[in-house]
């Protein structure tokens, strides 16, 4: 069982940043392929990027690439979301999963993850 809290979520204007962090309590936390996704308002949850148990591999959606970054921290069982250039269609609750994957590739299917966290809110105002 692996227990997952976002954190870092909030209200920002158009063009800020923000860091969304995502401690996990699994000892195994270097064995999973780690995930954020995004659900906002009336809208299926969607896959943002994921990083791969190494952190080798690396997938971001198109919406996103350029602008957000992902990184883990193995010893500290932390994987974080970097958010820059932050914009209105961005809002959303933010979501952090774990996949079991001995691949280490970085899969983009919401149903592939085993954990989930309970989300955190952004806010982007225009």
């Amino acid at each position: 069982q692996v227990q997952l809290v976002e954190s870092g979520g909030g209200l920002v204007q158009a063009g800020g940043s923000l860091r969304l962090s995502c401690a996990a309590s699994a000892r195994t936390f270097s064995s999973y392929t780690m995930g954020w996704f995004r659900q906002a308002p009336g809208k299926e949850r969607e896959f943002v990027g994921g990083i791969s148990w190494s952190g080798a591999n690396l997938n971001y959606a198109d919406s996103v690439k350029g602008r957000f970054t992902i990184s883990r921290d193995n010893a500290k069982n932390t994987v974080y979301l970097q958010m820059n250039s932050l914009k209105p269609e961005d809002t959303a609750v933010y979501y952090c999963a774990a996949d079991f994957n001995f691949k280490g590739t970085v899969r983009m299917t919401a149903r592939e993850y085993d954990y989930w966290g309970q989300g955190t809110p952004v806010t982007v105002s225009s």
